[in-house]
């Protein structure tokens, strides 16, 4: 795949949109038909970069955050139109499931026995061993690990790895050898689901690619406990004999939560990854500046310091800070792949050690405008304080959408954007963010497709610290990317000097 070479040094604009936001009339946004429409939408507006979530196939609270690998793919957004195209779908069989009652929020339920369905009748027609085992050898470094994974996964009833057999939960070699003869058939289930995963989204980008369109991807810097990654690679993570976490990730008490937020990710054994040269981390950051054209780091301080959190803790209140690899990692991935198409996430309690390992990593961070207008203090956010090395956001997809900020955000808060920005009411407050955004000399700027279309927080895509009530369930209205609203932006993208 030819490289995208746009990087983060060029001035530029781009909207952010989970994959699963786009229309689609099966549930859920895929790598169809209405993913090329959104690639033509952002080269009518004059839009350099899409910006997604990450893209891994999710379990219990559908985050994207919470995958069961770091390098497979969420079969979720494979097109089922392209496979009926394949001949391996009907579009009767298609039409005959039902996809949940809403076109503006996902039912998980629904796509995944629909998806369930359907792949397995594609997998049955399917005839090309060879692209199979082509494929296996292209991504032989994790895709084993994976397809057995998920296959022992649905022998095991969905359970997680932690509470399998303590000879499979352990890893033994002949445990596994009797679970590869015996789930043979799952197993290629599951690498023929990640073959057409990747067969499509290549296309995808190649295609966004042509048009002048690059995908900044994302990186959650921790992995799931229930993930392929953390059962294969049990030694990399802080867990006792039995295979539980002794400390879980986090943060502390901050602007979302009171409590912290604990997430409950295993921690790394940054030691054992030291000896090995980081290699499993070297071989993360390839897979993903392979499958996107620029990263954004998520929870970048952690590499600087980390908060470790008691596993079996109700709350992140009682954490600890721990020192992290700090530039020894971050030098490697430069060294090998160059900064230039790297973001550092660096929200949260940043400290003069973070803000100096940002700095020397040579990665432009974010500025948050809905963190800019505390009446108690004078931000960084604030345009006045920008620089060219950052990208601006309106806000990310752990904030309201703005317009949704506007209406039921800090008062206080609210009431200081409005004085900044010399606006009298939401809607032009608004119009000022966005062209505030535009505007700053922040060589990037990143604005959220919900506040294009002023939507308020009903178009919320996630609350942090909480599960269900909506979270990652955001879906685009099929004529919500209507020509007049990219003939809005391209003025507005040209105007700011962006194009």
């Amino acid at each position: 795949m030819k490289r995208f070479r746009a990087g983060t040094t060029k001035r530029a604009a781009g909207i952010l949109l989970p994959v699963f936001s786009l229309p689609s009339p099966h549930g859920i946004g895929t790598f169809g038909r209405a993913a090329y429409e959104w690639v033509d939408f952002l080269k009518d507006a004059g839009q350099l970069h899409w910006q997604i979530l990450p893209l891994g196939p999710t379990g219990y609270g559908d985050s994207p955050y919470q995958s069961f690998s770091a390098f497979a793919g969420n079969s979720f957004f494979i097109d089922l139109d392209m496979l009926a195209g394949d001949g391996l779908l009907k579009p009767e069989e298609i039409d005959a499931i039902d996809w949940g009652e809403s076109e503006r929020q996902i039912d998980y339920d629904a796509v995944a026995a629909g998806r369930n369905i359907l792949l397995r009748k594609a997998y049955s027609r399917f005839d090309n061993p060879m692209a199979l085992r082509r494929f296996r050898e292209e991504h032989m470094g994790w895709i084993d690990d994976y397809t057995l994974y998920m296959a022992t996964k649905a022998k095991m009833g969905g359970t997680p790895w932690y509470e399998w057999d303590v000879e499979i939960r352990m890893h033994e070699p002949q445990a596994i050898a009797r679970l590869w003869a015996d789930l043979q058939e799952d197993i290629e289930y599951h690498l023929f689901v990640q073959h057409q995963f990747y067969k499509q989204w290549i296309s995808l980008k190649a295609y966004a690619n042509r048009a002048g369109i690059g995908i900044i991807g994302d990186i959650p810097i921790y992995v799931s406990m229930d993930s392929a990654d953390t059962w294969a690679n049990s030694e990399l993570f802080l867990l006792d004999e039995n295979g539980r976490p002794t400390d879980v990730a986090g943060c502390p008490p901050d602007y979302f939560s009171e409590d912290g937020q604990l997430w409950g990710n295993p921690l790394y054994r940054w030691d054992v990854l030291r000896e090995q040269e980081y290699g499993w981390w070297m071989d993360r950051m390839e897979f993903s500046l392979t499958q996107c054209d620029l990263v954004r780091i998520d929870h970048f301080r952690g590499f600087e310091s980390y908060y470790a959190i008691p596993g079996g803790a109700a709350t992140a209140k009682n954490g600890e800070w721990r020192r992290g690899p700090g530039m020894d990692l971050i030098g490697r991935i430069n060294e090998a792949f160059g900064g230039d198409r790297i973001i550092a996430e660096d929200l949260g309690i940043l400290t003069d050690d973070v803000r100096w390992l940002l700095k020397n990593s040579g990665y432009p961070g974010m500025k948050i405008l809905q963190f800019a207008f505390s009446p108690n203090a004078e931000s960084d956010y604030l345009p006045h304080h920008h620089h060219k090395h950052c990208v601006i956001y309106s806000g990310t997809h752990d904030n309201d959408t703005t317009m949704g900020w506007l209406t039921d955000g800090d008062p206080a808060e609210v009431a200081r954007a409005m004085d900044y920005l010399a606006t009298a009411d939401k809607n032009a407050t608004l119009d000022a963010i966005i062209r505030a955004a535009l505007a700053s000399v922040a060589n990037l700027a990143i604005l959220p497709m919900q506040d294009y279309l002023r939507l308020d927080n009903r178009a919320r895509v996630n609350t942090p610290s909480t599960l269900g009530g909506g979270n990652w369930c955001y879906r685009m209205g099929k004529w919500d990317a209507a020509p007049e609203l990219a003939q809005e932006i391209f003025g507005l993208t040209s105007l700011y000097g962006r194009l």
